[in-house]
Parts: C-alpha cells; structure tokens; sequence
C-alpha cells in the first residue's frame, strides 16, 4: 500500500478527486492542516461522491503531527523546483508521496529536510505554465509507483 499526502490542500475539488483515487487504489490519504475547506464541505464530498467510506484517511494539525504519527517517514517531495524526474523512483510498499499546496507548494523548511529527495514531473518551462493540477499530479505519480508494483494485485 501506498501513501498520499497532502499539505495543506486549498481547493475541496482536488482533494475529493485525489481521495476517490486513493479510494479505488487502496492507497492511504493524509492530510496536513490547515485545510482551504471542510472535509464535509459538499464540494469535497461531491467530487468523491460515494467512495468516502473507501478511503483510509488521516488528519494531523501539523506537519511535525503527520511525522510523529507515521514513524518519521522519509517522504518522496514532488515540486517543480526539483532538478530530479519522477521516473527516476524506485517506489515500494508503503512509500509517502507528498504534494503541497495547490497556491504555493511546500515550504521551504521541508525543502530543506528531504533535499535529496525532490522530484518533478516534466513539464512545458513557459512563465504562464506553473504547474499541472494537483490531482493530476497525483494520478501521475501514484500510478507509476503502482506500476513499479505490479498494482499491488488490484484488477
């Protein structure tokens, strides 16, 4: 099983989407507040519809919490200030993956704490093109790694 987290997410709509994928890809979700929403704000609910009961999900108030709580995990940073492509991850059973928020990314303290383990998605460099949407982004990611592992026998 994997493990998705979300640092201080802003838009209800990305949340809900990436909840309903980590639903049907049996993958953990935490969440680092604070939250842009609520998580029974009806747009969160919406975009994951019925599959809310699917997914195994963790709430901390803070990122020291989240560490605290899952053993001081050593995270896999997506960002695009990373030099390092995705690709080049060896993803096993019950790796983190963490994304931050949709305005602003992580900050630079956990930049600085998992330096060497920054990676991006390439993309278009244009000054008008920041970055893909964050439950894309996922969805990216997530499914490389569920590759690597053979999709932990989903079907």
């Amino acid at each position: 099983m994997l493990n998705v987290v979300l640092y201080e997410p802003e838009i209800p709509q990305n949340t809900g989407n990436i909840a309903r994928t980590c639903a049907l890809t049996e993958t953990r979700l935490h969440l680092i507040e604070p939250l842009g929403f609520s998580i029974s704000d009806k747009a969160v609910k919406r975009a994951g519809l019925d599959y809310w009961n699917l997914v195994d999900i963790s709430v901390y108030i803070d990122f020291e919490s989240f560490l605290e709580k899952n053993n001081y995990p050593q995270p896999y940073i997506l960002t695009t200030h990373a030099t390092k492509n995705y690709a080049e991850i060896k993803f096993k059973d019950n790796d983190f993956l963490m994304f931050g928020r949709e305005t602003a990314g992580l900050p630079e303290v956990i930049h600085k704490r998992f330096s060497d383990r920054r990676f991006r998605i390439p993309m278009r460099d244009h000054p008008e093109a920041r970055s893909l949407n964050l439950a894309n982004s996922v969805n990216i990611v997530l499914y490389e790694a569920l590759r690597q592992n053979q999709f932990f026998n989903l079907i």
